[in-house]
């Protein structure tokens, strides 16, 4: 349980706004049913510990995973309709929402989707899985092709700034450091990511062309194409209206109702379990126990009681291991992990209690978009690792280093000295290691470069156990490379090709399970509930009267969620990179800002 302090909520007057929908709205009642996932507000992998996220009913991608699971069982329900409207997701998860939805449309019950505008990652999803696709009329596919884009700074710091760049990497193909030492990238450098991106491409093109032909798979590197363009290539079927569509879905399968299973209009919880939800959190009572590591990694921070930034945190994710490891209800644990890396130190600290873990209980990890760096150093500790075609996965490199700005300041009449204790020469450089004013000198930086070798040389012998392999063998496929999924399997990084469903049932096999064992998600506290001192809990909708209580925090948090959309894949690794400003100097980091769309 949580702390419980002296704290009053006082709820809003307002009601809930209602949410817009083309026929009555029933949930879990008898009759046959064309059963309604809404993915327009995505499924992110975890969903902030805000109340204003909470009173959203944002649902989370092990939910939906969760939920399309559940139809393929459910005999009232005779059809699927997907709402995507303009929704963009990752390649990874893309994939297995549509492979998932695939197997309930191949089981006899129609698949109906619908889109204001499809992307390459969403019309792959819809491509695999859907009976019929509909576009709307103002609608655009943008089946466009993949490729990363860089920025460089080089010029900007070094030549117009005069920013003095140490930094220093240990991987030929880490790279990491090139977007700030360069003004383009490395052949190494270059080599890794485009091998990266031929693969997934290949991954991509392939599952468009066995569900919607030749005339599909050659088109769609060649958008933006508009609805009667998409629909004559093949790419959709109809050109159409939500309620159109949703109207021909219910057809197709002889529903009688619609049911909301996730997104807007999904059944909530009861208010009383909510609140309590709320306050304290609850533990994991399921034999299978799902803890998701998303984001940058780092020691820990302070949560606010507006809300917390996302990411890894050593301190908070390191207690709730020690709790699964001695929790004898619980019987395996799936680590679902998408994460560029961070902290060189809290992802040791990190390995170390997941081996811990996996010493006692099976220890299943599934990479979501990606496991990079220090999540791969995390990922390295599964018994058993799955990966999508289109996850990012290896960058076994160091990088580190620091920005000096004496310099710049020079330019404007600010001068810093250091004033060293220690009369000798070269002791000014070396006491100000950490200055933001003052460069390193050669020895200084020669010194830095031997500790980052000692922490690449402990990553690698940490992925070879975690393995079961060598470090002779793990080393080929390091030094900063990065690999699709598909590339990882063919390197033995990771063990099979599969999601998060795939990972559960693993995880329930090595446990010696039944095939229905539950699985709770499980977790460190999040925003408001971290700061009260809460411990884990169990993320769902919020009923409407819980979520007329949450609806007591708004402002910060609207204006966090509208800057992070300006540059979401920027800011998420700039986060990575923030122990460098914290005094750490080697980091296990993904060397490019990109998210593969």
């Amino acid at each position: 349980m949580g702390t419980l302090l002296p704290l009053m909520l006082v709820a809003a007057c307002e009601g809930r706004p209602k949410t817009e929908t083309t026929a009555p709205e029933t949930h879990r009642s008898s009759g046959p049913s064309l059963i309604v996932l809404d993915l327009s507000d995505g499924a992110p992998e975890v969903a902030s510990g805000s109340l204003l996220a909470l009173a959203k009913h944002q649902g989370t991608f092990d939910q939906l995973v969760e939920r399309i699971g559940e139809i393929g069982k459910d005999r009232d329900a005779k059809g699927v309709f997907v709402r995507f409207g303009d929704v963009s997701l990752g390649l990874a998860r893309a994939a297995e929402i549509g492979e998932a939805l695939e197997a309930i449309r191949q089981n006899g019950k129609p698949v109906y989707c619908h889109g204001n505008g499809f992307t390459n990652a969403t019309l792959y999803a819809a491509a695999r899985s859907c009976s019929k696709i509909y576009l709307s009329p103002a609608g655009e596919v943008e089946a466009i092709g993949i490729a990363a884009e860089i920025l460089y700074l080089h010029k900007l710091l070094a030549d117009e700034l005069h920013v003095n760049i140490d930094i220093l990497q240990v991987g030929k193909f880490k790279g990491a450091e090139e977007p700030l030492t360069r003004d383009g990238p490395s052949d190494e450098a270059r080599a890794s990511l485009v091998g990266t991106l031929v693969s997934m491409r290949e991954a991509w093109i392939a599952g468009i062309r066995g569900a919607r032909g030749d005339v599909a798979s050659a088109a769609v590197e060649d958008g933006p194409y508009a609805p009667l363009r998409a629909k004559a290539l093949k790419l959709v079927d109809e050109i159409g209206y939500e309620d159109e569509a949703r109207e021909e879905a219910r057809k197709a399968a002889g529903a009688v109702r619609d049911e909301v299973r996730f997104g807007k209009g999904a059944a909530a919880d009861d208010d009383v379990g909510d609140i309590v939800r709320i306050l304290a959190g609850d533990e994991a009572s399921a034999p299978i126990a799902l803890v998701r590591a998303v984001g940058s990694i780092s020691m820990g921070h302070d949560s606010s009681l507006v809300g917390s930034s996302d990411g890894i945190t050593e301190h908070a994710l390191a207690r709730v291991l020690a709790r699964l490891e001695k929790d004898d209800s619980v019987r395996a644990v799936v680590l679902r992990i998408d994460s560029p890396g961070g902290s060189a130190l809290a992802s040791d600290l990190l390995w170390h209690r997941l081996m811990r873990l996996r010493a006692k209980k099976p220890l299943v990890v599934s990479i979501g978009e990606m496991a990079a760096s220090g999540g791969y150093y995390l990922a390295s500790a599964g018994q058993v690792i799955f990966a999508e075609p289109g996850s990012i996965v290896g960058s076994m490199g160091v990088v580190g280093g620091k920005l000096a700005f004496g310099r710049s300041l020079n330019q404007i009449g600010v001068h810093a000295e250091t004033f060293p204790a220690n009369p000798q020469p070269t002791a000014g450089a070396r006491a100000a290691y950490a200055s933001m004013f003052t460069e390193w000198d050669d020895a200084t930086r020669a010194r830095v470069l031997e500790s980052m070798t000692a922490v690449y040389d402990l990553f690698l012998s940490r992925v070879a156990e975690g393995r079961g392999s060598s470090v002779d063998k793990i080393a080929p496929f390091a030094e900063g490379r990065i690999f699709s999924g598909s590339q990882g399997r063919e390197h033995g990084l990771i063990d099979e090709i599969g999601g998060l469903s795939a990972a559960i049932t693993k995880a329930r096999e090595l446990a010696k399970l039944p095939a229905d064992a539950e699985v709770e998600a499980v977790g460190a506290p999040r925003g408001i509930w971290a700061a009260l001192g809460g411990v884990a809990s169990r993320e769902a909708p919020l009923s409407e009267s819980a979520a007329r209580l949450a609806a007591a925090e708004l402002p910060t948090e609207a204006l966090e969620q509208a800057f992070g959309r300006l540059a979401p894949e920027v800011s998420r690794f700039a986060m990575a990179l923030m122990p460098l400003a914290e005094g750490e100097r080697a980091l296990t980091v993904v060397p490019f800002a990109f998210v593969v769309r």
